[in-house]
C-alpha cells in the first residue's frame, strides 16, 4: 500500500518586484515561521501576460509595484520614472492587472486596493463610515470637478479653505502633493517635492521646495489635473520638538499593531522627503497629558481599516490635532507596512514581530488548518486579540 504523500502545509505566494526589499522582508517572515519561502510572481510577468493564476490553497499577498523602472514604464507609459505625470494611466493599468489575478486565497481584496488608490473614493468611504477625515469638496456624491488651478482657486474661496492639500487622486509616497497657503491679496505659497522645469515638465524630487509665484503653482496644478486631483482642508497638526508630527499606524487583521511618529519642518512628513522618525513614547505621554487616551487614537486607525475588511493589512496616516487630544485620518495606504525593524506595540499581540511577521501570523491563524497553525512559529496564539494598554 503506497504511503500517503505528506501535506506540505500552508503555502504563500507574493506578487511583487523580486529585487525589492518588501519582497525580501516578507520572504524572511515566511521562512521565520518555519515555512518554505513564498512563490514570487513578478509584476513584469503579470503585466505582460495580462494576469497570473494561483492554486486554490495558496495564500496570495499583493505587494507594491513601485521602485521598478520596467514596471513603471508598463503602467505609466513613460521612460523616466521620476516624472510625475501619468498617474491616471498607472491606475488604470494597475487595477486591470489586479483583475487579472486568478485563484488563490487573497490577503488583500482587489476592489479594496482600487479604492485605496483613489483618494477621492477612499475619502468618501471613510467619511460615510464616520471616520474623522479632513473636509474635502472632491469626494462623495457632491464631488466638485477639478480641471485646473482656476477650479482649485474657486473651491478655496467657496469652501473658505485658505490652506489645503492638493493631491493627485492616484498618487503615492507624496508624489505630486502640494501644501497650498493663501495669504493676503496676491500672496500664495505651495510646498511640494515637485520640480517644475522651464519647459513645463514635472519631476519628483527628494528636495522639498516652495513656489511663491502663482503662475508656477498654476502650471504644476494644470499639468496634474488631467490625471485627477483631490483637495483636502489642511488641518493644524500636533508637533514634537518644534516639528510637525503625524503617525503611520499599521493595522493587521483589525488591530493596530505597529506605529511610528513622523516629524518634519515642512508640511510633508514622508521619511524619504526629509521627514524623520519621532519618539513614540513622547507622543503617548503627550496624549495622556492632554486628557485623551492613546487607545482611542489607535481606535480611529482601526475604524478606518474596518472599512476594508477583506484586506489583511493597511497603513493609516493619522493626523493628530494640536495638543494631541484627537486625530483625523489623512490617508489609508494599501502598501503602508514598510517599517523595517519596527516591532509591535505593547498589548497589540504583535510584540517582538515586525510588520511582515505579524501579517504572516495573522494569515496562518485565519486560513491555515489548525494542525498546521500549531506546527509553525506564528507568535502568541492570542496575537492581535488582546486590548491595547
Amino acid at each position: 500500500m503506497p504511503r500517503p504523500v505528506p501535506d506540505p502545509g500552508p503555502r504563500f505566494a507574493v506578487v511583487g518586484n523580486p529585487e525589492n526589499r518588501r519582497v525580501a522582508l516578507f520572504t524572511d517572515a515566511v521562512r521565520a515561521a518555519g515555512l518554505p519561502g513564498p512563490r514570487v510572481v513578478p509584476w513584469t510577468d503579470v503585466l505582460r501576460a495580462g494576469g497570473a493564476g494561483f492554486d486554490a490553497d495558496e495564500l496570495v499577498r499583493v505587494d507594491s509595484p513601485g521602485e521598478n523602472a520596467d514596471v513603471d514604464r508598463l503602467l505609466r507609459g513613460v521612460h523616466d520614472p521620476t516624472r510625475v505625470e501619468g498617474s491616471a494611466r498607472w491606475y488604470a493599468g494597475f487595477t486591470a492587472a489586479l483583475r487579472g489575478l486568478r485563484g488563490g486565497i487573497r490577503l488583500a481584496d482587489p476592489d479594496d486596493i482600487a479604492v485605496l488608490f483613489d483618494k477621492r473614493r477612499c475619502h468618501a468611504v471613510l467619511d460615510t463610515a464616520g471616520v474623522p477625515v479632513p473636509a474635502s469638496p472632491t469626494s462623495g456624491p457632491a464631488a466638485a470637478p477639478v480641471r485646473g488651478w482656476d477650479d482649485v482657486r474657486a473651491l478655496m474661496r467657496e469652501h473658505r479653505m485658505p490652506r489645503l492639500f492638493v493631491k493627485p487622486a492616484h498618487g503615492s509616497s507624496g508624489s505630486g502633493v502640494l501644501a497650498v497657503e493663501a495669504g493676503g491679496p496676491g500672496r500664495i505659497r505651495a510646498t511640494t517635492s515637485v520640480e517644475l522645469t522651464p519647459d513645463g515638465r514635472l519631476f519628483n524630487s527628494l528636495k522639498v521646495r516652495r513656489y511663491e509665484d502663482e503662475r508656477d503653482i498654476a502650471a504644476v496644478v494644470d499639468a496634474l489635473a488631467p490625471d485627477g486631483l483631490h483637495l483636502e482642508r489642511w488641518l493644524p497638526k500636533a508637533s514634537q520638538q518644534g516639528r510637525a508630527a503625524d503617525l503611520r499606524v499599521v493595522v493587521v487583521a483589525g488591530r493596530a499593531t505597529h506605529a511610528v511618529v513622523r516629524t518634519s519642518r515642512t508640511p510633508l512628513t514622508n521619511l524619504h522627503l526629509g521627514g524623520r522618525r519621532g519618539d513614540l513614547d513622547t507622543a503617548r505621554q503627550a496624549v495622556g497629558a492632554a486628557g485623551a487616551r492613546w487607545a482611542d487614537l489607535l481606535g480611529v486607525c482601526e475604524q478606518a481599516a474596518a472599512c476594508f475588511p477583506r484586506t489583511l493589512c493597511v497603513g493609516v496616516d493619522l493626523l493628530p490635532a494640536v495638543g494631541w487630544r484627537s486625530g483625523a485620518v489623512g490617508e489609508v495606504n494599501a502598501f503602508g507596512d514598510l517599517l523595517p525593524r519596527l516591532t509591535g506595540l505593547p498589548g497589540s499581540g504583535a510584540e517582538g514581530l515586525d510588520t511582515y511577521a505579524a501579517q504572516v501570523a495573522a494569515a496562518l491563524r485565519a486560513h491555515a488548518p489548525a494542525h498546521h497553525r500549531h506546527g509553525h512559529r506564528t507568535g502568541s496564539p492570542h496575537a492581535l486579540a488582546r486590548p491595547h494598554t
